[in-house]
């Protein structure tokens, strides 16, 4: 009889290899990562010996091709990864989403190959990476940037600030939004790579959240932050370009982090019910209750359908942006609702922190939140379906 838990076989869509890393992730979080989890949450803070098991499994550069010591995988393979690791701890799987599809895929779709030799076989051996865009004052609109860059001789001077920077704490290179010139508008911003040592970068306060609280959340400070002119990624002026395209894909991990919550909340439930007895039978027994159960079931399949589409339109190089707008909307729905039930199938015992659902619950709601809002995501469908 196979070993794998029902969340885990085989799909018909899904390929060998496919199927070899979402195994092995899956193992990995079972593993590694879930006898830590409790601590983790409540010290706010991941261990450094699962940061380097991150790195010693591969998972920190999946898609990174081989040629610059990466995993040589395919989007696809990121996006299963994430959603294994979720359905453990969802602070460890945005640790490894950040620098997969955002961090990652900037330097691999625009970098030049000087910049691509540098950094990515750091990335994916041993540094973590840190996505700064946006500030106090720009969230969803994520154009209205303040930081500023000034060109004085084969440096740039970065100043300003940055506010909700995944990975904060622990990255050593920055992909850091700013704009060389604020009369162009958004046509100014040009993104750079920032490393943790440079001169005028310091980490500020880190968050006190709701949920995936190890999953460290930082301000990032620029005073005179001196940045060579070589690391300016892409072409200057063109920072939003950069940030667009890999917030879109970006979203679609989002999604992935979303079903996994949603999958690790519903796996919890099936198990307790079975156990829990009232009224001399499992409470799984119960009509009402199986009923509840089903649609939970529905609406996991569902999501997880719209994240997978998206990621494979993205990986075949096919228009995706809806797909993923739809895709990151509806999993962080289905991730509160699914979670918010199995709280209830576990009744008193689910709003206490000895039993996982209360956790899982926490973490579903930045799915709402951050890489775009639900309505930003409504926002994008209403304008593509309408256009």
């Amino acid at each position: 009889m196979s070993t794998l838990t029902e969340s885990v076989k085989p799909l018909s869509y899904i390929t060998e290899d496919e199927q070899m890393l979402r195994e092995a992730s899956a193992d990995f979080a079972r593993t590694v990562i879930a006898p830590h989890v409790h601590e983790m949450d409540e010290q706010a803070k991941l261990k450094p010996e699962i940061i380097k098991a991150f790195f010693e499994q591969g998972l920190m550069g999946i898609d990174i091709p081989e040629e610059y010591d990466g995993g040589g995988g395919n989007f696809f393979m990121s996006i299963l990864a994430i959603e294994e690791v979720s359905k453990v701890d969802a602070s460890a799987s945005v640790f490894m989403d950040v620098q997969n599809t955002l961090v990652n895929n900037a330097f691999v779709n625009f970098a030049n190959e000087e910049m691509k030799k540098k950094y990515l076989p750091q990335l994916a051996m041993e540094k973590v990476g840190a996505y700064a865009l946006s500030e106090a004052g720009s969230g969803s609109d994520a154009f209205a940037l303040k930081a500023r860059a000034e060109k004085k001789g084969d440096e740039y001077i970065l100043n300003g600030n940055k506010l909700w920077i995944t990975n904060g704490a622990e990255a050593e290179i920055f992909l850091v939004f700013a704009n060389i010139n604020p009369e162009a508008g958004y046509k100014g911003i040009t993104g750079f790579v920032v490393e943790k040592d440079f001169e005028g970068f310091s980490v500020g306060k880190k968050e006190d959240k709701l949920g995936i609280r190890a999953s460290s959340t930082t301000e990032i400070i620029l005073e005179d932050c001196r940045v060579p002119a070589e690391n300016v990624i892409g072409e200057v002026g063109k920072g939003y370009k950069i940030a667009i395209e890999t917030l879109n894909e970006g979203r679609i991990g989002i999604g992935a982090q979303m079903i996994g919550i949603a999958q690790g909340a519903f796996d919890a439930a099936i198990a307790y019910s079975k156990e829990r007895k009232q009224f001399g039978k499992p409470i799984s027994a119960f009509q009402g209750l199986q009923f509840q159960l089903a649609k939970m079931a529905v609406d996991i399949e569902c999501a997880r359908h719209l994240v997978y589409n998206a990621a494979r339109l993205k990986m075949n190089g096919q228009p995706f942006l809806k797909e993923a707008a739809m895709a990151k909307y509806y999993a962080s729905e289905v991730a509160e609702r699914v979670a918010s039930q199995a709280v209830e199938v576990f009744g008193g015992y689910g709003f206490v922190k000895e039993y996982p659902v209360e956790k899982y619950f926490r973490d579903s709601k930045i799915g709402k939140i951050y890489e775009g809002t639900s309505n930003m995501q409504l926002q994008t469908i209403a304008k593509l379906i309408l256009s």
